[in-house]
């Protein structure tokens, strides 16, 4: 069974499970979705299905968008993703809905973490700083040397420092299906998902479960 949906992150809250315990949860408002197309192997080399969510009004999406909605008689929807299948058990027009999921699967969760704005090399890589003494004064957060002097005189390409933090493709892997509410198709899964709430997030079947 096809398991990929398009859903928005509502928030976090908690379950208790069989044994009293509780459990961190995120609740996400998980379709329903359309399929707006197929890929397939013989055509575009790859099998997978194109998602649409969230509902979107004529102004917001361009012509050709709406065109591709209108091919398979989809009502107009913002958001449009593609997930890889090995096979593809749905057809173009179908819903597709939480009803795919249960209780118990591992999933991964695709979503852009929040922006932290400018952010040093402490909050943003970890690093320990400098000593607070042995006559310095002002280095305790600095990143310290950032390379040599004469070889190579240049600051390699990748190198750790402080600059914009967040916003970015963050993939929290193997998250667990807690509870399925499929009359407000709500999704609960164990642990933490990035993005801020009403943020846009893919949700697949787990690829290292």
């Amino acid at each position: 069974m096809f398991k990929g949906l398009i859903g928005k992150k509502i928030g976090m809250t908690q379950i208790f499970d069989e044994k009293g315990l509780a459990v961190p949860v995120t609740l996400i408002e998980a379709g329903p979705c359309v399929v707006t197309q197929i890929r397939r192997p013989d055509q575009e080399g790859y099998s997978a299905v194109q998602l649409a969510f969230g509902a979107a009004k004529a102004k917001h999406l361009s012509g050709g968008e709406r065109g591709h909605l209108e091919r398979v008689k989809a009502p107009l929807l913002r958001h449009v993703r593609e997930f890889r299948a090995k096979q593809v058990e749905v057809k173009e027009g179908e819903t597709v809905t939480v009803q795919n999921f249960q209780v118990g699967d591992h999933v991964d969760v695709i979503g852009i973490s929040k922006g932290k704005g400018f952010a040093g090399g402490m909050k943003r890589h970890g690093f320990h700083g400098g000593p607070s003494t042995h006559g310095q004064s002002d280095r305790q957060r600095a990143v310290g040397s950032i390379g040599a002097n004469t070889f190579p005189g240049r600051v390699f390409k990748g190198k750790r420092m402080p600059g914009h933090m967040g916003v970015r493709k963050v993939t929290a892997m193997n998250l667990r299906v807690a509870f399925i509410d499929t009359e407000n198709n709500l999704l609960g899964l164990h642990g933490a998902v990035a993005g801020g709430k009403g943020s846009v997030v893919s949700i697949r079947e787990a690829r290292k479960a």
